[in-house]
């Protein structure tokens, strides 16, 4: 935009060092620094701004593009009546179909669905013992013992094979 070049800077800068004067320089570069600060800060956002409303108007034009284009999609594709709908399911279920390139024409086989009974309830077990009594063998230890069945009968943990 501003065409500056280095030598024309080195002039501007020996002309304020002259007319300001080397005491009063650095308050006028700050007081410059700041405007020049303010002048990008306002074209920045004037920018952004300008941006925004060149993205909004763009996107006004493609949802307008987008519901013209929906409407013509619904014409040519009107959505099935009722009646439509119940007719292709009625469809017989021996329908000749033809499979492949060889144009065999077969029937549709139809599997019945399986019957399955419901498993026979389970028997509820005998009651917890009492807290003096002894478990009965063969039976899960009761209240959460840690112990485990043994394999074979005389064999305790830890014993030597």
């Amino acid at each position: 935009m501003f065409d500056i070049a280095p030598t024309e800077l080195l002039l501007v800068a020996f002309v304020a060092l002259v007319v300001i004067g080397p005491k009063d320089l650095p308050k006028a570069m700050r007081v410059v620094g700041y405007w020049v600060g303010r002048a990008r800060g306002v074209a920045r956002q004037f920018r952004s701004g300008f941006d925004t409303m060149v993205r909004e108007a763009e996107l006004e034009e493609m949802e307008k593009r987008w519901a013209a284009e929906n409407e013509r999609i619904m014409r040519e594709h009107p959505a099935p009546t009722a009646e439509a709908t119940d007719a292709s399911h009625t469809r017989p279920p021996h329908d000749p179909i033809t499979y492949g390139p060889e144009d065999t024409t077969q029937t549709a086989v139809m599997v019945e669905r399986p019957h399955v009974d419901p498993a026979p309830p389970v028997a509820a077990g005998p009651a917890d013992p009492e807290p003096g009594e002894p478990e009965p063998v063969g039976s899960a230890p009761a209240h959460g013992d840690a112990t485990p069945p043994l394999d074979r009968p005389g064999r305790t943990e830890g014993a030597a094979s």
